[in-house]
């Protein structure tokens, strides 16, 4: 059996037992987000997947509803558009559970690069010819490094040029290694470090 099938039977078990288990958790942010602020418990944003493949990633809402008719795709700590309750699963990386059910689809991993919006993809073409040979996923060492990446972008005056041309480039340099790299082993310690991650922030 090869090493990218077993990583994704790997993610099919996963995300499965991990929205199994989450589900109460599912259920109590759902209401908390209707009870936050007005719009959709879920956000879903197109992203460029495997083979330049673009998919709806979905998260829970952290945003005013329309938020990304409202301004830049990347956002800082210090965005307005940002809701009281966002805050917080921004934080926490809740946001990002709902991730489990684009794994169980297939359309990313548990593991592998970040996904982003065509627009940085285009502009760094070259490179996601390569970081789209596999399925984007939920954390990789990137991810880790920039952990709290808005509240670094929150300190510059403009922050989507800070991310464009200082954060993507060196975040794009870190998923190149992991996908030139990686194993099971790997995504199992990537894994278990971003839930140490983010049991630290939370």
């Amino acid at each position: 059996m090869s090493i990218a099938m077993l990583k994704r039977l790997f993610d099919i078990f996963f995300s499965f037992l991990g929205l199994l288990v989450l589900a109460a958790l599912f259920v109590v942010v759902a209401i908390l987000v209707k009870i936050d602020s007005k719009g959709p418990v879920f956000f879903r944003h197109t992203r460029m997947g495997r083979g330049f493949k673009p998919f709806h990633v979905y998260k829970f809402r952290t945003m005013v509803n329309g938020a990304e008719r409202m301004g830049a795709s990347v956002t800082a700590s210090s965005d307005k558009r940002i809701t009281r309750l966002g805050r917080l699963l921004r934080k926490t990386k809740i946001d990002e559970l709902p991730q489990l059910l684009n794994v169980l689809k297939g359309d990313m991993s548990l593991v592998g690069p970040r996904p982003e919006v065509r627009e940085y993809v285009e502009l760094y073409a070259s490179e996601y010819r390569r970081l789209l040979s596999v399925r984007p996923g939920i954390t990789d060492p990137a991810s880790l490094r920039y952990a709290e990446e808005e509240g670094v972008l929150a300190l510059s005056p403009s922050w989507e040029e800070e991310y464009r041309k200082k954060i993507l480039p060196d975040k794009i340099k870190l998923s190149l290694e992991y996908v030139e790299n990686h194993s099971l082993v790997m995504d199992v310690s990537l894994i278990l470090k971003t839930v140490v991650k983010a049991a630290r922030l939370g």
